[in-house]
């Protein structure tokens, strides 16, 4: 069974997942060969490794921000299940 120091059932309950008794037991098995190969990077010697995210550097690729064609207002309010004022219409979510 996995590692006492975790507790599974705690874990799915945060989840909110129900899990069979069965479940537990394999994906507790499962987290605790986990956290072992965790303990095992631990005795890695690390010294002089910069941290990176990331690694092979990054750029990020953006468009210009620019005007275009875009849908007719009627267009785009087609398929609209409600609509009013030529604005979609959606249900008040927020209280």
């Amino acid at each position: 069974m996995a590692d006492e120091a975790f507790d599974i059932r705690y874990t799915a309950s945060l989840a909110r997942i129900e899990l069979s008794d069965s479940e537990q037991e394999a994906f507790g098995n499962q987290l605790a060969d986990v956290l072992q190969y965790v303990e095992k990077l631990k005795e890695l010697d690390v010294d002089g490794v910069n941290p990176t995210a990331h690694p092979a550097p990054l750029s990020n690729v953006t468009r210009t921000d620019a005007v275009g064609p875009s849908l007719p207002t009627e267009v785009a309010l087609e398929n609209a299940p409600a609509q009013g004022h030529r604005l979609f219409l959606v249900p008040k979510i927020v209280e």
